[in-house]
């Protein structure tokens, strides 16, 4: 009688939670790419490699769990020299610090696919609270259709020591830094 009544109250608690719905990152699909000014002079970068654990259902957005893992060392400008420069101790201080990470504490809906993403990036060390706002293109075309996010923010990078010595002059480097995304997902729910 108590495994009959424990089976029924398990099954109940999780009809009530509703399915837990993961995405799988499509990464070559996907991009996370970054622009700061050089003197004034915009200029772009990409990560080759990063991962992704989201766990989402659009219309119940507030149980949500999203988390990153960037490598740091795949950071680059497309330029051989600066290529080369951005690994090292005084900017992302690939060696010490191979991975940079997001980890989500909260996830808002606001209607018509958009979200926030509340949680902390640690860089370098360094952790800081972030909002992240995302606005998710839903799949068409049935469960195998794949869905994208997209989103952009604002981060300090003196705030996460990215840039150090030298280069903490923002007249030849900007403080501001922002980091774009395109994350194309499998296993959606729809809106």
């Amino acid at each position: 009688m108590f495994r009959l009544t424990l089976t029924l109250v398990v099954a109940l608690l999780g009809a009530l939670a509703g399915p837990v719905l993961a995405q799988k990152l499509v990464p070559a699909q996907s991009e996370i790419g970054f622009a700061i000014k050089q003197m004034g002079v915009p200029v772009e970068g990409k990560f080759k490699k990063f991962d992704a654990q989201i766990t989402l259902d659009p219309r119940k957005p507030q149980g949500g769990r999203v988390a990153f893992s960037i490598d740091t060392a795949s950071a680059g400008f497309g330029s051989p020299e600066t290529d080369a420069e951005v690994p090292k101790a005084a900017w992302l201080n690939a060696a010490k610090f191979p991975q940079a990470s997001f980890q989500s504490s909260a996830v808002k809906g606001l209607g018509a696919g958009r979200f926030e993403v509340i949680g902390t990036l640690n860089i370098k060390g360094q952790t800081r609270d972030v909002v992240v706002p995302v606005q998710l293109t839903p799949a068409s075309g049935g469960p195998s259709a794949l869905s994208t996010a997209t989103g952009s923010f604002i981060l300090k990078r003196l705030q996460f020591k990215i840039g150090d010595g030298e280069w903490a002059d923002t007249s030849m480097v900007a403080d501001e830094v922002q980091v774009k995304f395109r994350l194309t997902l499998a296993g959606m729910a729809p809106l």
